[in-house]
C-alpha cells in the first residue's frame, strides 16, 4: 500500500516529512519585509510571495508531495485532477518532470491561455461541463476506466501537507511572527498552514480570508456547522467556495482563529498597492489577504508582525494592467 492512501488526520510531522520530500523540487520562497506598507495596513507587514514558486503558485508544493508518495504502479497509470488554473499547471509540471501522464478535467469555456498553460507543461486537457459536480463525476469515471490516481486540489491530506510547508518556512524565517493571514478557497492551503503554525506555536494567530461572493467557510463559522451557499462571480476566481469539504473543514474549525470576508473593490485596490509597494504581480485571489487589512476586517497593532501569504501570480497580464490604471475589471465565475 502506498503512503498516499493513509487516512489519518494531518499532523505537524506529516508537514515536516513533506518539507524534506519536496525540498529538491520547489522554491523556498522568502519572507519579505514590506516596511513601506506598515502605516497603510496598520502593522509590521511581511509577504510570503508564492508567485515566485515554480509554476507561479503555491500549488506545486502539494502536487509534488502527493506524486512523490505514489507507488511506481500508480505513476505508470497516470494522474487526474479537476482544475482550470494553478492546480492544473502544477500537476502537469510535476507529471512532466517524472514522466507521468497528467489529465486535467477542465470546463469547456476555460480561457484558451489556461488550457495552453496546462498543455505546455505536458498535461492533457479533457474539456467538460462548467458544473463542478459534473466534472467530479467525469474524474471518477475516468479513474474507473483507466485506473488513474486522483490528485485532488485541496481535499487530500498529502496535498495539504505539501501546502503546509509554507507555514513551517514562515516560522523558521520569523519566529516572532504574531499573525498569519491566508486566503481560503477549498481549504487545503489553510488546513496545511494552520496545522503547521498551531502545532508549532499555538500563540500565533491564524486568520482566513474569503470573498463575500463565495464564502462557504465564513458562513459555516457563523452558523456553527457546514453551510452551503450560491456563489457569485468574483475577481478572486481562484478561491470560490460554496460549501466546505469533508477533510479541510474540521482542521480549519479547530485551528483557524478567525475568518473574514472582503469586498471586490478592496481586492482591486489590494492588487494595485502590492504592485506599487512590493513590486510583485499578485493575482486577485492572493490579494485578498491585503484587502482584508485595507478594509479593516482584521484588527492589528502597529508593532504586530503580520505575514500575508500571497498565493499566486498567474493572471492575464492585460487585466492586471487594468488594476494598476484603476480601470474596471469584470469579476469571473
Amino acid at each position: 500500500m502506498s503512503e498516499n492512501v493513509k487516512k489519518n488526520p494531518l499532523t505537524l510531522q506529516d508537514i515536516k516529512d513533506a518539507a524534506a520530500r519536496i525540498k529538491p523540487y520547489v522554491t523556498r520562497t522568502p519572507l519579505l519585509r514590506e516596511a513601506d506598507m506598515d502605516e497603510l495596513l496598520g502593522c509590521k507587514v511581511y509577504f510570503k510571495p508564492e508567485m515566485l514558486q515554480v509554476t507561479g503558485a503555491f500549488k506545486a508544493r502539494g502536487a509534488f508531495n502527493k506524486v512523490l508518495m505514489l507507488s511506481e504502479e500508480e505513476r505508470k497509470k497516470g494522474i487526474i485532477f479537476s482544475s482550470s488554473g494553478n492546480h492544473a499547471a502544477a500537476c502537469a509540471y510535476v507529471g512532466k518532470m517524472f514522466g507521468i501522464n497528467a489529465y486535467a478535467v477542465m470546463p469547456r469555456d476555460t480561457p484558451k491561455g489556461k488550457i495552453e498553460n496546462c498543455e505546455r507543461r505536458g498535461g492533457t486537457c479533457i474539456l467538460w461541463d462548467r458544473d463542478y459536480q459534473s466534472r467530479v463525476k467525469k474524474v471518477a469515471d475516468e479513474i474507473k476506466e483507466h485506473g488513474y490516481t486522483l490528485v485532488h486540489g485541496f481535499d487530500d491530506y498529502s496535498v495539504m501537507a505539501g501546502q503546509g510547508t509554507i507555514g513551517l518556512e514562515i516560522l523558521e524565517d520569523m519566529p516572532e511572527i504574531n499573525t498569519v493571514i491566508v486566503p481560503i478557497g477549498g481549504g487545503g492551503l489553510m488546513s496545511g498552514i494552520a496545522t503547521a503554525i498551531k502545532e508549532s506555536n499555538p500563540k500565533v494567530r491564524v486568520i482566513g480570508v474569503q470573498v463575500a461572493a463565495s464564502c462557504g467557510y465564513y458562513l459555516s463559522r457563523l452558523n456553527g456547522r457546514p453551510t452551503r451557499m450560491t456563489s457569485q462571480p468574483s475577481l478572486a476566481d481562484g478561491i470560490g467556495c460554496s460549501y466546505p469539504t469533508e477533510n479541510p473543514y474540521p482542521i480549519i474549525d479547530k485551528y483557524v482563529d478567525e475568518i473574514v470576508i472582503v469586498s471586490e473593490n478592496h481586492i482591486a485596490e489590494a492588487v494595485k498597492i502590492i504592485g506599487k509597494y512590493a513590486h510583485l504581480v499578485a493575482e486577485p485571489t492572493s490579494a485578498v489577504v491585503v484587502a482584508a487589512l485595507l478594509e479593516g476586517k482584521i484588527k492589528t497593532e502597529a508593532d504586530e508582525n503580520v505575514a500575508c501569504v500571497l498565493t499566486s501570480g498567474n493572471y492575464d497580464i492585460d487585466l492586471i494592467g487594468k488594476f494598476y490604471k484603476d480601470e474596471e475589471v469584470e469579476p469571473e465565475d
